[in-house]
């Protein structure tokens, strides 16, 4: 069942997706050369407490996970996809990141990701993160009254296709509020016209995930929780929270 969210009720998302946004912005600023991933999973902690919010991952456990999340952030590099846990690793010159970070306010939740380069950037993983945003833009837009779930999945694939990039196999988007993971989950291809029809006060957090190399697969790292491309290339993932409001998407996660 998906649940119809009240406005009063948006309004509590919106203010857990600020945080969010500001975590994200803050863990960026702090990505430098030499700086750990444990490290900027410190400054996510910190921002998100001095904003009178809760961290989201931090103990999450799905089904599907052999032990709870140890961190506040996701911090995946390089050929890491999503999900990677925060070490002390220190950034490289080069170095592709992807953090994903949520947090709640009065138990409703925010969601969303970001990718960037660290130092030096090779134009082909800038035009990948490029093309990500792109997608995620899409996908918003798709997020309308009347439209189908299959139309938003339509439009992320219509943008991360015709570039060549491979779409993270088995993951997507999914529905968030008194959870950060609500049914239903959000594919990032799928035909248009098909799925749920969206009604106002629906929130979803959708979220490409584009693989350089062009391939879909990926493997388990031995942690159980960092996805990996199999083929070894880089990875880009981008995300927002968003509310179907009468008037269009409204986008949750922004300050």
């Amino acid at each position: 069942m998906v649940e119809i969210k009240t406005q009063g009720e948006l309004d509590v998302m919106r203010e857990a997706g600020r945080v969010v946004a500001r975590t994200l912005r803050a863990v960026k600023e702090a990505s430098a050369i030499g700086v750990s991933l444990r490290e900027l999973d410190e400054v996510a902690a910190q921002v998100i407490a001095d904003n009178g919010a809760k961290p989201s991952f931090l103990h999450y456990q799905p089904r599907s996970a052999p032990s709870p999340f140890p961190a506040v952030i996701c911090a995946s590099v390089n050929d890491a996809v999503v999900h990677g846990i925060p070490s002390d690793y220190r950034l490289r010159d080069g170095d592709l990141v992807s953090i994903d970070g949520g947090a709640y306010i009065d138990g409703w939740h925010g969601d969303a990701a970001i990718s960037f380069v660290v130092g030096t950037a090779d134009p082909a993983d800038l035009e990948l993160i490029a093309t990500t945003e792109r997608a995620l833009q899409a996908g918003i837009d798709a997020l309308v009254v009347g439209n189908k779930l299959g139309d938003v999945g339509h439009a992320v694939a219509g943008v991360g296709r015709p570039a060549g990039y491979g779409l993270l196999e088995d993951h997507g988007g999914h529905g968030i509020g008194r959870a950060m993971h609500e049914d239903p989950s959000v594919p990032n291809e799928a035909r248009p016209g098909r799925g749920l029809k969206l009604k106002a006060g629906m929130a979803f957090a959708i979220e490409p995930m584009f693989i350089r190399g062009g391939s879909d697969e990926y493997r388990h790292a031995a942690d159980g929780w960092t996805l990996h491309t199999l083929d070894g290339s880089r990875a880009a993932h981008v995300e927002h929270t968003v509310a179907v409001t009468e008037n269009g998407p409204w986008v949750l996660t922004v300050e």
